[in-house]
């Protein structure tokens, strides 16, 4: 099996629950109140700061030229091309940009995720890294995917449709790809009990993706 299987196999019922998720089904089906999508995005956009500066630790231990370019791809993709989707949205609300780190602040949950992910870089290795980055990659492309798929018929109209689209693009696939690659390529060989030390990781970045959802839908 490899290691990428085994993080999902024990993660699925979390991931599950993704799909259930009452402000992923008002995105799928177009009636999601806009306020809360606009309060998400602004949460994902503070998170994808934070998320960079993980991927930015890993840079500083990359071991060879290789990781040091993946890592470095991390931080330009988390920065870069993850946001452009946010900011044509939070243009469209009204928001300016260049403010949105000063006027807004990461809430409870946003940090509480944020803290452990560059707790994990700090005191971390590389594998370590992987495991807790690698869900919000992941399951982003898999919630596209899903959405895209069950709504397909439905998407002409829908408010949220390029966000879905994003998401389940071929280049965020490709993407994702690389990155489930880059996993099963540096932790694929390791030791059944450092597996299982990263699947930890990897389950509990899952389910801060979750109470990311929860906070998104009710408020905090």
């Amino acid at each position: 099996m490899l290691f990428t299987d085994y993080l999902y196999e024990n993660a699925k019922e979390i991931w599950d629950k993704y799909l259930e998720h009452p402000f992923l089904i008002g995105i799928g089906e177009g009636t999601l109140d806009k306020d809360k999508f606009r309060k998400y995005l602004i949460q994902d956009y503070l998170y994808l700061i934070e998320y960079a500066k993980v991927y930015a630790m890993a840079c500083v231990k990359s071991r060879n030229m290789k990781e040091l370019k993946k890592f470095h791809n991390g931080v330009s993709g988390s920065i870069e091309t993850e946001t452009a989707n946010h900011i044509m949205y939070l243009k469209g609300f009204g928001e300016k940009i260049e403010e949105l780190e000063f006027k807004y602040k990461l809430n409870m949950t946003n940090e509480s995720y944020t803290s452990y992910m560059k707790s994990i870089s700090v005191t971390g290795t590389i594998e370590d890294i992987i495991a807790g980055v690698l869900p919000c990659t992941w399951s982003y492309n898999y919630i596209g995917l899903k959405l895209k798929e069950k709504y397909k018929d439905k998407l002409e109209g829908n408010f949220y449709e390029s966000w879905i689209e994003t998401y389940a693009s071929d280049e965020y696939v490709k993407f994702r790809d690389e990155w489930i690659d880059f996993a099963n390529e540096i932790c694929g060989n390791l030791s059944s009990e450092r597996k299982e030390e990263l699947k930890d990781v990897f389950v509990r970045a899952s389910q801060y993706e979750l109470e990311f959802w929860n906070m998104a839908y009710k408020g905090e």
